[in-house]
């Protein structure tokens, strides 16, 4: 997809390749929220959850520790329900936090039937659909133990999440929007990792793996959160600034 010249330049700036993968997952988000407002948090939530899962079983070295792909976008539900919180309440949030996990029940069952298909036999596609079959197949058969973790992980710490910065809110009035989105986030991705690095990768990999892999990701996590805080307070601000438009 990219030209070489970019290809070769990531591969040899993994780290750099994070963080502009990073700002690309938060700027998209953004522009779902200023071209759709609220309607588009929820559809940056259900595309990110799909991007998690597709992508979770892939494992990358950045900065010298082994992570799952999954952690960027994933980390970006966070940031989205953070701002449907902040700009229209806890139920907005709750609602979002379900329509993710309705879209991913309905992505595992879509992508369990396509496989039942056989590929094409027929002669000059034969071998190229067998190839794309070979290759579905992988995704499909690693995704619902991806899915399964990650659903029960995302169901668990999103309320939590929704909770936590409300509870915060409570205590701190409409100051320290920092506080409340980091607090709750980081607090809440406890959670999240414990769940997901147990349910996901343990069997998979052994127990010490497993919690190595669940360690990195939360440091990454940590990172996203310290950097989306900028992107939270221009949320916040274009909201009170009505320059938010609600789909139709």
């Amino acid at each position: 997809m990219f030209p070489q010249t970019i290809v070769d330049f990531y591969a040899g700036n993994q780290e750099l390749l994070w963080f502009t993968t990073l700002f690309a997952d938060l700027a998209c988000t953004l522009v779902l929220y200023r071209l759709f407002g609220k309607a588009g948090l929820q559809v940056a939530i259900a595309l990110a959850i799909v991007l998690a899962n597709l992508q979770g079983p892939k494992l990358t070295v950045i900065f010298g520790l082994q992570t799952s792909l999954g952690v960027i976008f994933y980390s970006s539900i966070f940031f989205a329900t953070d701002v449907l919180s902040e700009n229209y309440g806890r139920e907005a949030a709750n609602k979002a936090v379900r329509m993710g996990f309705a879209v991913s029940v309905i992505v595992l069952l879509m992508l369990s039937l396509a496989l039942l298909y056989l590929p094409s036999t027929y002669p000059g596609t034969a071998e190229f659909s067998a190839s794309i079959h070979n290759a579905f197949e992988t995704i499909v058969n690693f995704t619902p133990r991806f899915i399964f973790g990650s659903l029960l992980a995302y169901y668990i710490s999103q309320h939590f999440d929704v909770w936590a910065f409300h509870k915060i809110k409570s205590l701190t009035g409409d100051r320290w929007l920092w506080l409340r989105n980091n607090g709750s986030t980081l607090s809440s991705q406890v959670v999240d990792t414990t769940i997901y690095s147990l349910v996901a990768w343990w069997g998979i990999v052994d127990l010490v793996t497993a919690l190595q892999l669940g360690a990195a990701k939360y440091l990454f996590k940590v990172i996203i959160a310290a950097i989306d805080t900028l992107f939270i307070y221009w949320a916040r601000a274009n909201f009170r600034r009505h320059t938010v438009h609600e789909a139709a």
